[in-house]
């Protein structure tokens, strides 16, 4: 089955400071961020994975520079969050799972080939990265068994590291994840949604640690010019 991938690209950006929805940034190679995404996409999984975009703000824009791209729209863009983005994803989508970025993560392309081998074996996970805990990041623990256990910006003891934003639910777990992001406040980062599933459906999500690697969520200036340093 060919692989399904969703970029969250309906949001507005605006801490960034930008007139352009923020994946359309442009980085220091000349591509925008969320060109680098589609590159890094394409070359862990080839040219036919289909690619669905949340879109909402200034839409036109993005639809415009991936014509070639299955459209989702959030028409709710400046009053919900990242969750109600990603059920109105989920329910689109064809039968299987589901692989999804946030829309401003810039990444080593190594990420999703390290992903590809979790995705084939159809197991839910979310990346980490265990050398990084920031409060204005989402942080996680794990089970005695491995798996995620929490995983919000409320963690204030305890936490392993941060969830960077690319994120995986299998085919079996999709149903129970939908149903939770229908549960969960509209401000509620798709976050909250795994949560519930883990605390309610016995939901098991691996933690993918990429700490080797480099990945960075582009909210601030001062995130840009790091992502700069990489690309």
């Amino acid at each position: 089955m060919t692989t399904q991938v969703v970029i969250l690209a309906a949001g507005m950006g605006s801490r960034l400071g930008r007139s352009l929805p923020k994946p359309l940034t442009e980085l220091n190679d000349g591509r925008t961020i969320m060109q680098q995404q589609f590159d890094n996409i394409h070359h862990a999984f080839g040219k036919n994975v289909k690619v669905s975009i949340v879109v909402g703000y200034k839409l036109e824009h993005i639809i415009e520079a991936f014509p070639d791209a299955n459209f989702v729209y959030n028409e709710q863009y400046d009053q919900t969050n990242t969750s109600k983005s990603l059920l109105r994803a989920l329910k689109a989508s064809s039968a299987g799972g589901v692989l999804w970025m946030n829309g401003d993560v810039v990444f080593d392309p190594s990420i999703l080939e390290r992903a590809s081998e979790l995705v084939a074996r159809d197991q839910s996970f979310v990346t980490v990265n265990t050398s990084r805990v920031s409060d204005e990041e989402v942080k996680y623990t794990t089970s005695a068994e491995g798996y995620i256990k929490e995983l919000s910006k409320t963690i204030k003891n305890g936490a392993l590291g941060e969830a960077v934003g690319i994120n995986y639910i299998s085919r079996a777990d999709k149903v129970k994840f939908i149903r939770q992001l229908q549960r969960v406040d509209d401000q509620d980062y798709f976050e909250r949604g795994l949560e519930l599933a883990i605390a309610n459906d016995s939901v098991l999500v691996e933690p993918m640690d990429i700490s080797d690697l480099y990945a960075v969520e582009v909210d601030f200036a001062e995130d840009l010019e790091q992502a700069n340093l990489f690309v």
